[in-house]
């Protein structure tokens, strides 16, 4: 009998074809996307300005205008504290001491000062009829002028005793967060020593540094958008604040313009931050529109 050849299945030519042009395609539609993405970021470049630096905040040492020991601390690190809330009291019971005294001089002063203008009136009207001597008078003349004197440096000495009392409470001169809380209860102060250290996060800005080719493209006021990798693709609006004037990471003795080029500037955008999400530190990303008409002053950021 004569041997037939046994047939082969074509199926698996057939799928290592399919599995070729769907490799194919994939590398034709990666390079068609890759394309693209060029042509946006190419657009863009020439759209926006783009830059990198970090967020900053201001910090503020905090101490009492008066000396002597504290008695309480208010507010942790952390605690988020609002213009005029009282955060540290000194021992004030010497100063309740101190204003008590004052008070009860000047209420003496007082009524020393009712009865030296009493005594003056009298001898002014007995003088006309020359019952009293013009000695006399001057003397009741006398008397009220130093009673008057009297009440106003007792007065101002109140005044300052009454000072002295408020200064025994260390009240925050700002919103912000307390970020080191350096003494505790029982610490004696000084006003040279500082009791906390406070971050003012509201405003913020982002440090960039600006190449001197494009420093000539931004100026103070420009809105920019400031980005961080926290919150992936959120815009904080923000304004060009500060350039400085002075270059940075370059020789003084800059003449060729190849290094002239390397020549960076310290620029601050600034952005209001009332939700406090911005925080110091962060890495940002910073896009300035290109070719920005000059604006008006930005409005300063509400506080609450």
């Amino acid at each position: 009998m004569a041997n037939n050849p046994v047939a082969q299945d074509p199926r698996p030519t057939n799928r290592k074809r399919v599995v070729g042009l769907i490799l194919i395609g994939i590398v034709f539609l990666g390079a068609v996307v890759g394309i693209l993405l060029w042509l946006r970021a190419k657009a863009e470049s020439k759209e926006w300005l783009t830059f990198y630096g970090n967020v900053d905040i201001r910090e503020i040492q905090l101490a009492f205008y008066d000396e002597g020991r504290i008695e309480r601390m208010l507010v942790q690190e952390g605690d988020r504290i609002r213009k005029g809330q009282i955060l540290a009291e000194l021992d004030i019971s010497r100063l309740d001491d101190a204003v008590r005294k004052a008070e009860a001089t000047v209420r003496v002063d007082q009524a020393a000062l009712e009865n030296a203008d009493i005594t003056y009136r009298r001898t002014e009207a007995l003088a006309k009829d020359l019952y009293v001597s013009l000695q006399d008078r001057d003397n009741a003349v006398a008397v009220l002028k130093e009673a008057r004197d009297r009440l106003k440096a007792d007065e101002a000495a109140l005044v300052l005793a009454r000072r002295q009392l408020h200064d025994g409470k260390l009240v925050a001169p700002k919103e912000g967060v307390i970020e080191v809380r350096i003494l505790e209860p029982g610490d004696m102060v000084t006003p040279q020593a500082p009791v906390f250290t406070v971050a003012l996060d509201n405003p913020v800005w982002a440090r960039i540094y600006v190449p001197e080719p494009d420093l000539g493209k931004i100026f103070p006021g420009m809105r920019a958008e400031i980005y961080t990798d926290s919150y992936p693709g959120q815009a904080f609006p923000g304004w060009i604040g500060y350039i400085s004037p002075t270059a940075e990471f370059t020789p003084k003795n800059v003449e060729t313009p190849q290094l002239r080029t390397r020549l960076v500037y310290e620029v601050r955008v600034y952005a209001c931050n009332p939700n406090y999400r911005l925080r110091l530190g962060m890495p940002a990303t910073v896009k300035i529109r290109r070719n920005q008409p000059y604006p008006p002053p930005p409005p300063p950021c509400s506080v609450e």
